[in-house]
């Protein structure tokens, strides 16, 4: 087994989650969490590094060209990895709202096929562990 580890200097966005949060959580209502900025970040390392977004069919490499993340979520029967859907295209709340409802949907055992197919790469497993 490998383990990494990488040290993210994460005060400017903690000052930022100091500074507009409740503003946030008003407006949007839900809190402006760690995740969608991590998720953000994710995205636009993809699309520098477009092979890691890619799949193989055969002996092709096919480039995708939409951002459909796996995140590691624990339900009852285990961890599973539902699908946060074209993420490149979704404001944060959006974001905290796809996580939280998929978390949701696991914890309840409501996760569908559908919402477990079909990403095009995961979440480093940082972002389940309380990152």
């Amino acid at each position: 087994m490998l383990t990494t580890f990488n040290e993210v200097n994460m005060k400017p966005i903690m000052d930022l989650r100091k500074q507009y949060g409740d503003a946030f959580e008003k407006r949007h209502g839900i809190r402006l969490g760690f995740m969608s900025f991590y998720v953000k970040a994710v995205v636009e390392a993809l699309k520098r590094y477009p092979e890691v977004n890619a799949s193989i069919d055969g002996d092709d490499v096919v480039y995708h060209n939409y951002f459909d993340v796996s995140m590691a979520v624990s339900t009852p029967r285990g961890l599973v990895t539902p699908v946060l859907r074209d993420v490149d295209l979704l404001g944060m709340a959006d974001i905290e709202k796809n996580i939280k409802e998929l978390a949701l949907k696991g914890r309840d055992g409501k996760l569908t096929v559908d919402d477990l197919i079909g990403g095009t790469s995961p979440l480093p497993t940082a972002a389940s562990s309380g990152l």
